[in-house]
C-alpha cells in the first residue's frame, strides 16, 4: 500500500489573521471588549453576538455602559482591547476615513432627536440625502416625505420640531436616519422623557422597521414597558459583561439574583449601582 505523500515543504502558508471571522450567524459581534475612560474601567471583557435582523435590547442600570457599547461599534469611541466585528470585517481598527461607509450601513438614533430648529422635518429628513447621495434639493425632500411616511409622520412634513411633541420629533430623527438605508439602527434610550402613549408609538415602529423593511436594530434602553414588549432577546450588562442573554420570557425566568433585582426594580439586594 503506497503512503500518501507529505505535504509540500514549500506550500503557501494559510492566510492569518488577527482573529478569525465571525461565525456566520453573527451580523454584529463584540469579543472579550474592554474600554475605560479616566483609568476606570466600564466595559471588561464584553462578549456579545448579534443575528441579522433581530431586535436586540442591552439593558442594565445607568451608568453601566451601555451606550458606550454601541457608540463603539461606529467609532465615537475607540476600544482599549477585543475585537468588534460587523458583518464579517473587523471594524474596531477601521482609520476615521473608512468610518463613514459603516456610518452609511448602521445609522444611530441619539437620546436628544438633535433636529435643526430652523428647518422643516422634511428639509432635516433631506440633509443626508443632499450631503451623501448628492440629490437635487426638490429630489431630496421628496425622498425625505417618503421616509416621514414610514415612520407615519407625512402630515408633519412642512411643520418645525419647535411645533411638535417629544415623540415626533423623536419619529423624524427615526425617519433622517433612515434616509440613507441601513441595514442597522442603533437607539440610545428612544422612550426616555416620553409619556406613555408616546413611548409605546416607538417601541412598535422599532417592531415595525425591523419586520417590514429588515433592520436590525439595537436599542439601549431601562424602560421595562418596551423592554419586555419588543425585544426579541435581551441583554443585561452589569459589571462592563454580559451578565444574562435571553429572550423576554426566559430572562423573566431567570433564577439569577441579579437579573431578578433589575426586573423587579428593587432597591435592596446583590445588584451593585455605579455612582451609589
Amino acid at each position: 500500500m503506497t503512503a500518501p505523500p507529505p505535504a509540500a515543504a514549500d506550500a503557501p502558508a494559510a492566510a492569518t489573521s488577527t482573529a478569525a471571522a465571525p461565525p456566520s450567524t453573527a451580523f454584529i459581534e463584540y469579543r472579550a471588549v474592554s474600554k475605560a475612560f479616566a483609568g476606570q474601567p466600564v466595559l471588561r471583557d464584553l462578549s456579545l453576538s448579534i443575528s441579522r435582523g433581530e431586535i436586540l435590547f442591552i439593558v442594565g442600570t445607568s451608568g453601566v455602559g451601555k451606550s458606550v457599547a454601541i457608540k463603539l461599534l461606529i467609532g465615537l469611541y475607540r476600544i482599549d482591547a477585543g475585537e468588534i466585528w460587523f458583518d464579517g470585517q473587523r471594524v474596531d481598527q477601521l482609520p476615521e476615513r473608512a468610518l463613514a461607509p459603516l456610518r452609511k450601513r448602521i445609522g444611530m438614533v441619539f437620546q436628544s432627536a438633535t433636529l435643526f430648529d430652523s428647518m422643516t422635518l422634511a428639509e432635516n429628513v433631506a440633509l443626508p440625502l443632499r450631503k451623501h447621495r448628492r440629490l437635487a434639493w426638490s429630489a431630496a425632500l421628496d425622498d425625505a416625505r417618503r421616509r416621514l411616511a414610514q415612520v407615519h409622520m407625512t402630515e408633519h412634513a412642512d411643520r418645525y420640531p419647535a411645533e411638535l411633541s417629544d415623540g415626533m420629533r423623536k419619529r423624524a430623527a427615526i425617519a433622517r436616519t433612515l434616509a440613507l438605508d441601513p441595514e442597522v439602527v442603533l437607539f440610545d434610550e428612544p422612550t426616555t422623557g416620553l409619556d406613555p402613549v408616546s413611548a409605546r408609538r416607538i417601541d412598535r415602529l422599532i417592531r415595525e422597521l425591523a419586520s417590514r423593511l429588515g433592520v436590525t436594530a439595537v436599542v439601549v434602553s431601562h424602560d421595562p414597558p418596551s423592554i419586555f414588549g419588543t425585544a426579541d432577546r435581551i441583554a443585561l450588562l452589569y459589571q462592563g459583561a454580559i451578565r444574562a442573554l435571553a429572550t423576554p420570557d426566559a430572562l423573566r425566568a431567570s433564577p439569577d439574583p441579579i437579573v431578578q433585582q433589575f426586573i423587579t426594580g428593587q432597591s435592596t439586594g446583590p445588584m451593585e449601582t455605579p455612582g451609589f
